[in-house]
């Protein structure tokens, strides 16, 4: 290997962190939590997602009372507020709400997989990386087709199945990286 390729493959092992291994492992075990309580994971994922928007809204009006914005800078705030609190407490038609975004979110992060597939090739675990990209479509596809009626325990499952996913495509490249690393 010469050491243009090592530093190639040190960039690229460094653009994927060197904790891979043990986010990973994390992401594994919370999705595992997903999958065998489906409907806790809903409404903790529901809750987690009105918490960031009513944090976010806090943020905005006090970035809007902070420099005199306009009253667009206003509505943000105040939506972003409405709309957590609303969630808060209506978590089922907010975990419906949530299903919906999940299912653009699955199909954003099937892309993305495709993509970082290219760049795994490099150091291993493409195959991974192209296989959670195929999982999150079907995810995304599966969210529209049963909605709403399935939606308050396919949140928490689905979630809980990409972050498995996710979790051993990143273990995988960690693990990659630690043989590549030991190999160079």
């Amino acid at each position: 290997m010469t050491n243009i390729e090592k530093n190639m493959l040190d960039a690229q092992i460094r653009g994927f962190g060197r904790f891979s291994l043990m986010i990973g492992i994390l992401l594994i075990v919370l999705g595992t939590i997903g999958v065998l309580a489906p409907v806790l994971f809903s409404f903790v994922t529901a809750t987690l997602f009105a918490w960031l928007l009513i944090i976010s809204g806090l943020i905005w009006g006090w970035h809007g009372f902070q420099h005199g914005s306009s009253f667009i800078d206003w509505l943000k705030a105040i939506l972003l507020l409405t709309i957590g609190v609303l969630i808060l407490f209506q978590p089922v038609i907010g975990i419906e709400s949530v299903a919906l975004l999940f299912s653009a979110y699955f199909m954003l992060d099937a892309i993305v997989s495709f993509f970082l597939s290219v760049k795994a090739g490099k150091i291993g675990g493409r195959v991974w990386m192209v296989f959670n990209g195929l999982i999150d479509s079907a995810l995304a596809v599966l969210f529209l087709l049963n909605w709403p009626d399935s939606a308050l325990w396919m949140v928490g499952l689905f979630v809980g199945i990409s972050l498995i996913f996710d979790g051993w495509a990143l273990t995988m490249i960690g693990w990659s990286m630690r043989h590549n690393s030991k190999i160079m």
